[in-house]
């Protein structure tokens, strides 16, 4: 049994009044401990710049998809004119090609003095200065040296190794840079001696004019 004479445990009174009874004034309140674990749930500055690095990412990709397409989009339209530059330019001459057997039919005419004056004299220059505008040009004419590129020789003449035109059984035309139809030509191949009198000739008729 236990003895009634044990003794208690002595009885501890906090004084929670903010006022001090004795003096009469404020206590101090105590100070408060911020917690650790709020502490530790603080942002760090790392974390945001590892959020924001995927978006610059993507941000300079979408860019250079834009520059890209920029690019492709600037090819097409160079691609474009320059495709209906070169339609514009084919269509011309498809026309002007048609019209080359009426050249021929004027220029016989001429050669019969046909074109010497009336009105079929008129239309024949009007036809042939506006071919002309369009960049229409003839050529083969005699003394011209021989061009396979420009020239279909159907006949040839002479020992020489300098060929030019004789005889031109049919002109040639250009439209711009494109031969529309080769010359129909005959062929002399002149010797040096022939280059020599044909010089000689040529400055003697030249002091001729002088005088």
């Amino acid at each position: 049994m236990t003895s009634d004479n044990t003794e208690q445990e002595p009885v501890t009174f906090v004084d929670k009044r903010k006022i001090d009874p004795e003096t009469g004034q404020t206590r101090d309140a105590e100070p408060v401990v911020e917690s650790l674990a709020g502490a530790a749930a603080a942002p760090q500055p790392d974390s945001v710049d590892e959020g924001a690095q995927p978006e610059t990412d993507e941000l300079a990709e979408r860019t250079a998809d834009l520059q890209r397409l920029q690019a492709e989009y600037a090819n097409y339209r160079r691609r474009v004119q320059r495709d209906k530059q070169s339609d514009i330019a084919n269509a011309k001459a498809s026309v002007v090609g048609e019209l080359i057997a009426v050249l021929d039919d004027l220029d016989r005419a001429r050669s019969h003095g046909d074109l010497d004056s009336g009105p079929l004299k008129g239309v024949a220059d009007k036809l042939t200065g506006t071919l002309t505008s369009l960049g229409l040009s003839e050529f083969g004419a005699e003394g011209d040296a021989f061009d396979p590129a420009l020239h279909e020789a159907v006949q040839h003449e002479g020992e020489g190794s300098d060929p030019v035109l004789g005889t031109v059984m049919r002109k040639g035309y250009k439209f711009g840079d494109r031969v529309l139809r080769h010359a129909m030509v005959a062929v002399i191949d002149r010797t040096g001696d022939a280059d020599a009198n044909t010089s000689d000739e040529a400055a003697t008729s030249a002091r001729s004019e002088q005088e």
